[in-house]
């Protein structure tokens, strides 16, 4: 019994992990800095455009 309960987190995840560790060379890659920054200048621009 008790191979059956813990046995099927590591298999569900495994199709994950494959995933995320395949990378496409004609993928666009962000620098997570820029997302950071971008989505703070647009909270910002928001927030001018709510003060007119």
């Amino acid at each position: 019994m008790s191979g059956q309960s813990g046995g099927g987190g590591l298999m569900s995840s495994a199709g994950l992990v494959r995933y995320f560790d395949a990378e496409d060379r004609n993928a666009i890659r962000i620098d997570p800095k820029t997302v950071v920054a971008f989505g703070a200048a647009f909270g910002v621009l928001i927030q001018i455009l709510n003060l007119v």
